[in-house]
């Protein structure tokens, strides 16, 4: 892609519909151990952050997954990582702030934001929001954050952008439904990729 060697999924397994987190994380490992140097992890998520409106894409400068199992619980493959991995940058600064250059030159709106991972797979209640909000997300999802988790126990540089695909419940007073996800990361999908392909072309710069 763009002239880098990549591996790319199309779509993951979740939680949500049974795998246990070894399992949805086997994906990430298994890249890792191909010797993949950086990690880009893309999400369609239900934006709650001042500004956000559906279509618009967030930059993952942080996030919460203590709603979900922690991918590492268990006995610790040593051969990955360390026992008790820190987690104060899991989002690589350079890599994002190319992501954010990519946007700018190419007009396209992207905010910074904190992602919450839940376990799904029925959406957030207005009250769940609220208290997201109030604990510093900004959008909300069902993958994603554990991900990143297993990539960085294993040292990989990780970066993300969500696709704010809907606002959360309670933002607009309707309900939410599968198909206006579809809908809106369908009508966005060529900035998607536009940003996409040219984070790519400039990760390959400075790994």
């Amino acid at each position: 892609l763009q002239g880098v060697q990549i591996v790319a999924m199309q779509g993951r397994v979740h939680y949500y519909e049974g795998y246990s987190m070894p399992e949805v994380v086997m994906p990430t490992r298994l890249m890792g151990l191909m010797g993949i140097d950086a990690l880009l992890l893309t999400n369609a998520a239900g934006g709650f952050g001042d500004g956000f409106a559906a279509g618009d894409f967030m930059l993952i400068k942080d996030h919460i997954v203590q709603f979900v199992p922690s991918p590492l619980i268990g006995p610790n493959l040593d051969k990955l990582g360390t026992r008790f991995p820190d987690m104060t940058h899991v989002y690589d600064e350079e890599l994002s702030s190319i992501i954010r250059k990519v946007a700018d030159d190419a007009s396209i709106r992207l905010h910074d934001g904190v992602y919450v991972q839940l376990t799904g797979p029925q959406f957030e209640t207005p009250s769940e929001i609220k208290m997201l909000k109030t604990l510093g997300g900004s959008a909300a999802g069902m993958s994603t954050a554990v991900e990143a988790v297993a990539a960085r126990h294993m040292g990989i540089r990780v970066c993300g952008i969500s696709c704010i695909s809907n606002l959360a419940a309670g933002m607009t007073g309707e309900p939410l439904t599968h198909e206006e996800v579809n809908e809106t990361t369908q009508r966005v999908a060529k900035d998607f990729s536009t940003l996409v392909r040219g984070s790519v072309a400039e990760f390959a710069k400075v790994l």
